[in-house]
């Protein structure tokens, strides 16, 4: 198999894998503060066996400083996807994996703010079509007061809520692209690892004792979605070129639309169906920019450095 084939088949592989996040999420039957705590938990497990066994702990190239800038984007991270599993159980898989990917856009604007870096007219105007895509996206009309009661309270808190966590992803990514020389591997581990105290306070384990089969789920949290899953997107981006890993990135909110229709009958609607492509057009567009800040899927975003197995400088995003 070809070098390039075998890097599409892996990221594929990976974005069908971050589709179906979100069933294991809602079916493990735990809040999300105790959903995040164990997939870290199974998470750090995995991918602490994986790097041990392919030896990355010998010339790890962490300094302390490395390591303070990994826990940064951990502190981020961990938060994020709370505030992702939160969407989920406020609204539809679907609708907040949709809002989820206006990431691209706040990376933009925290490149724009702290490295002062230029926002082109071009750029300027996908924002603004991401941004109408979002507001039909939202359901929420202008002007129609029933529309921000009832159900529409659920979703305002939904597109907050994914909103926040898209926030929190580009923080970590801002801050994890300042390391360089260091395994994605062990970047995710620290992230993960950072994430177990910081949740301790937040988590109630004593809900967790009726679980039955949802630890089942959560194991697989850890073990499919952040051991498997990030190990076959770092060993893809070595092999793929940008344009490539950035198309092939939106195999993870299709197949989290279909999955979430398959599964619990959810779909959204012609008006919010509307602004998909557009959020997804723009996205597509900013990443492929090419003066856009990279973006890696959480919980390690690219580091310079181990040519071999960093990450490419493209645009793939994953809960």
């Amino acid at each position: 198999m070809r070098n390039e084939t075998r890097g599409t088949v892996e990221l594929t592989l990976a974005m069908v894998l971050s589709g179906t996040l979100g069933v294991f999420v809602v079916e493990s039957g735990a809040s999300p503060f105790e959903v995040v705590f164990f997939r870290c938990l199974f998470g750090a497990a995995a991918l602490g066996a994986y790097s041990l066994a392919r030896g990355f702990f010998t010339g790890h190239g962490f300094t302390g400083r490395k390591l303070g800038l990994a826990a940064l984007g951990g502190v981020f991270i961990v938060f994020n996807w709370v505030f992702l599993f939160e969407a989920y159980e406020a609204t539809s898989i679907s609708l907040a994996t949709v809002v989820y990917h206006t990431q691209p856009f706040f990376l933009v604007l925290l490149g724009a703010v702290f490295l002062r870096e230029r926002i082109s007219a071009g750029k300027l105007g996908w924002l603004a079509l991401a941004f109408a895509g979002l507001v039909l996206v939202s359901g929420v009309r202008p002007g129609e007061t029933a529309s921000l009661k009832g159900l529409g309270f659920a979703l305002a808190a939904a597109v907050l809520y994914a909103l926040a966590a898209a926030v929190l992803y580009a923080l970590a990514t801002f801050v994890t692209k300042r390391i360089t020389g260091v395994r994605p591997h062990l970047i995710a581990l620290v992230q993960v690892l950072t994430g177990l105290p910081l949740l301790l306070p937040f988590a109630d384990f004593g809900a967790t004792a009726g679980l039955g089969t949802g630890w089942l789920w959560l194991v697989g949290l850890g073990i499919v979605h952040t051991g498997l899953m990030y190990v076959l997107m770092y060993a893809a981006y070595a092999k793929l070129p940008t344009a490539k890993i950035a198309v092939l990135a939106f195999t993870y909110p299709a197949v989290a639309m279909g999955v979430d229709w398959a599964v619990y009958g959810h779909h959204i609607g012609l008006v919010q169906a509307l602004g998909v492509p557009l959020i997804v057009l723009a996205s597509l567009k900013v990443t492929l920019s090419g003066s856009a800040p990279a973006r890696v899927v959480a919980p390690a975003p690219r580091t310079a450095g181990h040519e071999p197995e960093a990450a490419s400088p493209a645009a793939t995003r994953a809960g």
